[in-house]
C-alpha cells in the first residue's frame, strides 16, 4: 500500500514534470525554537512526532496517548526525552508550548481544536478537520477570533507538483477543463484499516471511556480502538480517509473552493467485520467554475492508475506520485467522414476534398521534462507559519471545504440522493 505522502506512479506520455531532490534543511537560531505538545502518537501521530523531529528548530516536549503502548513508542524514538501522559489537557494546558499537533479518532477533532485555540496555542490538525459538515463553521470561527495558526495535515496541498499543476492549468495549457476524475485504490487489510490489535491490549493499557467521548457507549473492543476509521461514530470512512486528500489536492491545482451539490454511490462489498462504512464508494461532486469531480475509492483492487486526471479542451493532465504527465488534444481538422457517410457519392467526395481529406495529419507535440524542485514538507509550512506568524498554508476554511465535501459526499450515500451545498451559509438541501 502506497504511503499517504505518495501518489500511485504509472508510465508517462507526453509532456512530464519529475521531481528533482531538493536543498537539505537549514539550521535554525534558537529564538526560533517551536516547542511542540502531541497528542494522539499512534499510526499516523508517530509518523509526524517523527517529521517534525526533524524541522530544525522544533523541539516536541510532552505526548499524550490513551495506549500505553503508544506513549512506551513515543519515548523510546525520542530516547526518552519527551513527557508523556493520558489526558490530552494536561498538553493543551502547558505554559512553555507554543503549538499542539492533534492526530486523534476524528469524533475528538473539533474539541480538541477549539481548546487548543482557546489556550491561545497553533494547531496542526491531522485530516479530515472535522467528523462533521457541522462542525467546520465553529472551527473556522475559533480560528479567527484566537489569532492563530491553525493548519490541516492533508499533505498533498502544498507540494511543489501541485503547485506546477496549478500553474499549468492557471496558465490555459489545458485549455476550459470540464472534468476531473480522482481515485485511490487498495487491495491490502492493511489498506482496509485492519491494523494489527497489539497483544497486550486490555482495559488497563487503554483508556476506553475517554476513547469513546461524545460517541455512543460499548463495551471495550479492542479491533474499534486500533480499527476506528471502520465505523460511523468516529470517522466518515473512505471519504474522510482518503476523498480528503483529493479534494484539498484537486481545490489547489484547480483553484476552487468547495462544491455545491453531490451524489454518491457504494456500498460494503468485501471487508464485512462489523464494520458500518463502504468499501467501495464513488461520487460526482458538481462545482459552479463548471466541472465536475468523479472521485472513486475502492478497497477490492490496487489498480496502479493516476490518481487524478483533469479533461481539458486542449489536453489531459495526469497527476502521479512520480511527476506530472500532459496529454495534448489533437487538432480536431473538420473532416467528417461519418457524418458525410449518408451522402451521394459525388457530393461526398466533393464535400471531403473540399475539407483536406488526404492530407497528412500535424504530428502531436514531442514530449519535453521539466525537472520540478521537492518542497520541505508539509509540516515545515506550519512551523514557517509560527515563525513568521503568517497564514497557513491550509487553514480552517479550506478544511472545511475538502471535509466538508467529504462529508457531503456520506450523507448522499447515506440518503440515496442528490444533496445541494451553499459553503458560504453550510446549508445542505435536497435536490
Amino acid at each position: 500500500m502506497p504511503s499517504r505522502r505518495t501518489f500511485l506512479n504509472s508510465a508517462a506520455a507526453a509532456t512530464i514534470y519529475r521531481l528533482v531532490d531538493s536543498a537539505p534543511l537549514q539550521a535554525a537560531a534558537p529564538s526560533d525554537t517551536v516547542n511542540l505538545g502531541f497528542v494522539g502518537v499512534g499510526i499516523r501521530g508517530s509518523q509526524l512526532l517523527e517529521e517534525f523531529s526533524q524541522i530544525p528548530g522544533v523541539n516536541p516536549v510532552v505526548a499524550a496517548d490513551l495506549y500505553d503502548g503508544h506513549l512506551e513508542h513515543a519515548k523510546e524514538f525520542t530516547q526518552g526525552k519527551i513527557l508523556t501522559t493520558r489526558r490530552y489537557e494536561d498538553v493543551i494546558g502547558r505554559k512553555d508550548l507554543d503549538a499542539i499537533v492533534i492526530a486523534v479518532p476524528d469524533h475528538w477533532h473539533k474539541q480538541m481544536t477549539l481548546e487548543t485555540l482557546s489556550a491561545g496555542k497553533h494547531v496542526y490538525i491531522e485530516k479530515p478537520m472535522t467528523w462533521s459538515l457541522q462542525e467546520g463553521p465553529e472551527i473556522i470561527a475559533a480560528e479567527k477570533k484566537a489569532g492563530k495558526v491553525l493548519m490541516v495535515g492533508s499533505g498533498g496541498k502544498t507540494t511543489t507538483l501541485v503547485a506546477k499543476a496549478r500553474e499549468l492549468v492557471a496558465a490555459g495549457e489545458l485549455g476550459a477543463v470540464r472534468q476531473v476524475r480522482m481515485m485511490q485504490y487498495r487491495n491490502s487489510k492493511e489498506g482496509a484499516w485492519i491494523y494489527p490489535v497489539p497483544p497486550d491490549a486490555s482495559p488497563k493499557t487503554i483508556d476506553w471511556d475517554r476513547f469513546l467521548g461524545s460517541a455512543p457507549k460499548r463495551a471495550f473492543s479492542p479491533e474499534v480502538f486500533f480499527r476506528w476509521r471502520c465505523w460511523w461514530e468516529y470517522s466518515g470512512g473512505v471519504a474522510t480517509d482518503l476523498f480528503v486528500h483529493l479534494l484539498t489536492t484537486m481545490h489547489e491545482v484547480m483553484n476552487v473552493q468547495a462544491p455545491v451539490s453531490a451524489v454518491s454511490q457504494g456500498g460494503l462489498y468485501r471487508w464485512k467485520d462489523g464494520r458500518t462504512v463502504p468499501d467501495v464508494m464513488e461520487s460526482l461532486f458538481e462545482y459552479k467554475e463548471g466541472f465536475i469531480a468523479q472521485v472513486s475509492v475502492n478497497l477490492n483492487n490496487s489498480s496502479r492508475s493516476p490518481v487524478m486526471q483533469i479533461f481539458g479542451e486542449k489536453g489531459t493532465l495526469m497527476l502521479e506520485g512520480s511527476g506530472i504527465t500532459i496529454t495534448p488534444e489533437p487538432d480536431d481538422l473538420d473532416i467528417q467522414e461519418y457524418g458525410s457517410s449518408a451522402l451521394s457519392k459525388a457530393t461526398r467526395d466533393e464535400y471531403l476534398k473540399s475539407r483536406g481529406a488526404g492530407k497528412p495529419r500535424p504530428p502531436r507535440p514531442e514530449p519535453k521534462v521539466i525537472p520540478v524542485e521537492a518542497g520541505p514538507g508539509h509540516g515545515s509550512y506550519f512551523i514557517q507559519s509560527i515563525r513568521e506568524a503568517k497564514p497557513s498554508r491550509e487553514n480552517a476554511t479550506e478544511g472545511h471545504a475538502a471535509a466538508g465535501a467529504a462529508h457531503l459526499a456520506n450523507m448522499a450515500y447515506r440518503k440515496g440522493r442528490k444533496l445541494n451545498w451553499d459553503f458560504a451559509t453550510n446549508r445542505v438541501t435536497e435536490g
